[in-house]
């Protein structure tokens, strides 16, 4: 009976060691700052540029050089139609205007061989100005032959069509040996950067706009990928069924393979710079199985748990609005375990987090 007091005194002192023990503990110190609001929407991604491209003049489908699905660069041929009566036309401008100016060039000669003889009294000055309107008239034609020339080059210009952008086509509606008609659409072509994120935006946010920090869109077909947007434009004309206005945002794809017409969510990230709010990390609330929260403070040394109300969430942190003594650092690490009047050792420098 004896051997079993020193057994029962020293589990106690272990006991009483343990309960003594400080626990390890990461902290930061809560800070006053302005909080960034965020507002998640949905939308759908369009293209920047979407054109059902058609044939600039009416002909035979010669050849076709792309199909659905080619990526194709600006000014790439895509449509050839038969030219060849244009070719022959043009052939026939090109050597009127090689006549016209052989023609110019002759009367060029014929008014300087004059203008000398004039200067020597040996040529009549009636025929000097006829020559000079000679001259005139040859280099009228040739002006005009030229300005034929350039035309029919431009006939035969038109019959290959261009891509006006660069982007993928998304549909061809026409095949060779089709007829088609000035302005019937041939192919559609859809730009794929940078893509445009249409958003249903609530009504009270519209003035927020000019506090817009910074847009993260998530693509739905890869939600693992963060883009970055920009606004482009604000339609100031609300939805009185929705209560919202439409925003167009930017978005630069960069090398991502992303598809327009495919949905998409954004994360719109507002800075309130006129007033301050207490706000401490994630990392530092625990949540209670009826849905409060708490954390843990530090004063002198001990751990004191504290129930708190929260309020916004954003990228800086969560909102504070009752509950944490200002001026107390807040625990990070360890605070699962811990317990309320724990002693506790901070392991970091509150200021450096």
């Amino acid at each position: 009976m004896r051997k079993l007091v020193p057994l029962i005194f020293s589990s106690f002192f272990s006991v009483g060691v343990l309960a003594q023990d400080a626990a390890p503990v990461q902290v930061v110190q809560a800070k006053q700052q302005a909080l960034a609001q965020q507002l998640v929407l949905s939308g759908s991604l369009t293209a920047q540029q979407d054109a059902a491209l058609s044939s600039r003049t009416a002909g035979l489908v010669a050849s076709l050089l792309v199909d659905a699905g080619a990526e194709v660069r600006a000014g790439q041929p895509l449509l050839k139609l038969d030219s060849t009566l244009a070719q022959h036309e043009l052939a026939q401008q090109q050597a009127a205007f090689n006549a016209a100016l052989v023609r110019e060039a002759e009367a060029e000669r014929l008014v300087t061989e004059a203008e000398q003889l004039s200067a020597r009294q040996l040529f009549p000055q009636t025929e000097l100005t006829l020559r000079r309107a000679a001259l005139a008239q040859a280099r009228a034609d040739a002006t005009r032959a030229k300005a034929a020339l350039a035309q029919q080059q431009e006939v035969v210009a038109r019959h290959t069509l261009t891509a006006p952008f660069a982007g993928v086509i998304a549909r061809r509606f026409t095949d060779v040996g089709e007829w088609v008609d000035l302005g019937t659409p041939v192919l559609q072509l859809v730009s794929l950067n940078p893509l445009l994120l249409d958003l249903q935006v609530p009504q009270e946010y519209f003035s927020e706009l000019n506090n817009l920090r910074r847009v993260e869109v998530v693509p739905d077909l890869q939600s693992g990928q963060r883009l970055a947007a920009t606004l482009s434009a604000a339609v100031p004309v609300g939805d009185a069924g929705a209560r919202s206005f439409l925003a167009r945002f930017s978005v630069n794809t960069g090398q991502q393979p992303l598809l327009p017409g495919s949905s998409a969510s954004a994360t719109l990230y507002f800075e309130r710079d006129d007033s301050t709010v207490l706000v401490v990390p994630p990392d530092a609330l625990l949540r209670h199985p009826d849905g409060n929260f708490s954390l843990f403070s530090i004063k002198d040394n001990t751990a004191q748990r504290h129930l708190v109300r929260l309020g916004k969430t954003s990228e800086q942190g969560v909102e504070i609005l009752s509950g944490l003594p200002e001026g107390q650092p807040v625990v990070v690490r360890g605070n699962e375990t811990l317990r309320d009047g724990q002693p506790v050792s901070i392991v970091n420098s509150p200021d450096k987090e």
